[in-house]
């Protein structure tokens, strides 16, 4: 499996916040919250811009928002490490990703301890390698 290109977290985040600036999409705070879960989720998590939408990496890229979604916010966990991790958030049934739903501020509070222990338990599968 290949890793990231090595990119400093003050270059990732200002990328990042330059393109939330710019981003025109109606869950935008929304994005804006997901974001700062994500990241609180644990200090080596570093983001960057790719596919055109922020992302996240931990030694790997591993998830992804999809911004094209106008109705929900919609998150692609995209390292294979993610199909050993049970969680009701986690949707489809694909070899090696798994997407989370979710519609708004509510559904965004409810999941986010969740999301974070789904976050967690990835890195702790990364860093067992």
């Amino acid at each position: 499996m290949a890793k990231t290109k090595s990119k400093n977290a003050a270059e990732g985040s200002k990328e990042v916040n330059l393109y939330m600036q710019a981003l025109e999409h109606p869950l935008k705070k929304e994005i804006e919250f997901v974001r700062k879960i994500i990241l609180e989720s644990n200090p080596n998590i570093l983001e960057q811009v790719k596919w055109n939408a922020p992302s996240f990496r931990h030694k790997y890229d591993f998830v992804t928002f999809h911004v094209r979604s106008l109705d929900k916010v919609h998150l692609i966990f995209h390292h294979p490490y993610i199909v050993q991790i049970n969680s009701p958030l986690l949707q489809g049934d694909y070899k090696d990703r798994r997407m989370v739903y979710m519609k708004n501020k509510v559904e965004i509070d409810t999941a986010s301890k969740e999301l974070q222990r789904i976050i967690r338990q990835w890195v702790e599968l990364v860093e067992a390698e």
